[in-house]
This record gives structure tokens, sequence and C-alpha cells, in this order.
């Protein structure tokens, strides 16, 4: 759920990450590779939208020393650089998948979920706990038939929660998976979203608060 975008043009990564953000993203952007490499090692993405042609460390090396480390995060290389043997040299430096510029952003969109799918366990495409049903696929939720009208934010707040099938969540969790590295951990984000997200889930209450821990559905 968390996506680091790697592109030298700043209005394309610019654009690509106001997209992303629409599709339920937190996305962070950088315009370099050294600037990709120091993202990528302070925080956990699923998946890095890596420009080949990254200016100060090529867009090569930062996917060689991603796979060196045996980081999780994923590799969609998206490059100007379309034929069949540039395509073949990316995935034999360890990229996950190639996508050509220029690209239709649905596709860019889809390809990025499906890596996603693969960096994390394994999720149904619904996940139903206490009469709340989320599409994963679909991005809809609903509470005892009622379809609610949630935030991308909540949504992915929500799809957290689910996910940990009754464990608690931690608030810095949370803010690591949900929001993006402009988010400031003081101003109580997490907080007030997770208020926001009870009132449309409405009563009887499903999400508690284990104090000092974090958050439990």
């Amino acid at each position: 759920m968390r996506v680091l975008v790697a592109e030298d043009e700043e209005i394309l990564a610019e654009l690509v990450a106001t997209g992303l953000r629409r599709a339920g993203f937190a996305v962070d952007t950088v315009y370099s590779g050294d600037a990709a490499q120091a993202y990528l090692g302070l925080h956990d993405y699923d998946v890095v939208v890596l420009d080949r042609d990254l200016p100060r460390v090529h867009g090569d090396d930062v996917a060689r020393g991603l796979v060196a480390s045996g980081s999780r995060t994923r590799i969609l290389m998206l490059t100007a650089a379309g034929s069949m043997e540039d395509r073949v040299s990316g995935l034999d430096l360890g990229a996950d998948d190639y996508l050509g510029k220029p690209f239709e952003f649905p596709e860019l969109v889809s390809r990025v979920r499906a890596l996603r799918r693969r960096s994390a366990r394994p999720v149904p495409p619904q996940l139903v706990r206490y009469g709340i049903r989320l599409d994963t696929v679909r991005r809809t939720a609903s509470r005892d038939g009622q379809e609610l009208e949630l935030s991308p934010k909540e949504f992915t707040v929500l799809q957290l929660l689910l996910e940990a099938d009754g464990a608690t969540v931690s608030a810095e969790e949370l803010l690591e998976r949900a929001w993006d590295a402009n988010a400031d951990p003081f101003t109580g984000a997490v907080r007030v979203c997770m208020s926001k997200l009870r009132g449309k889930l409405g009563e009887p209450a499903v999400i508690r608060t284990v104090q000092g821990v974090g958050y439990a559905l």
C-alpha cells in the first residue's frame, strides 16, 4: 500500500504519484537514484516505480542494491527504453515488472496493485469480519449490507485492521503503511482518521483501542 516513485522528470513523477494516491496508495516521490536509495533505506515500501535513467545513481544500481539487500519491495521499472533487449536486461537485474514509456495510466495502477499483492502475504479479494465486507479489488466497503462511504485513507486503515485478523496494529505501523513520508507522527493523524472511521462504521463499535499498543478489530 506504500509506493515510492523514483522518476527524474518531476512533472511526470507528481502525475504518477497523484494518480496512485487516488487509487488508494500512500506515495512518496524522489527525483534521483541517491534519494531513492535513501528513502528505500528508511521506509518499508511495497513497490518502487523505478525510472531506469536516474541521475547521480543509475536506476540499475538502485535495483541491484535492493535485490542484494533481500528487500521484499517489488520493482516496477519505468523507462523510455522499451526494446525486448532492454526489458530482458531490466528483468535480469531483479525487476519484477517492466513498463515502457509512454504508458496508459490504468495499466500502471493495475501492475502496481499486482506487485503489491506479491509483496505481502496473500490476502483474499474480500475481507469479512463483524458484518463488515471489504472488496479489495473493487475498493468498496459495506457493513450489514449498507455501503460505506470511506475516504482512500479510511479504506486503507480498515483494510489493514481486517488483514490483521483480530491482532492489534500499532499506530506506528498504520502511519508507516497508510501515510507518506510527509506525515507528521505528532499530529494525531491516525487518531483523527480512526475517529472518523469509527463514526462511519456505526454501532455497535467494532474497533478497540488497546491502550499503549494500538488498535484491533
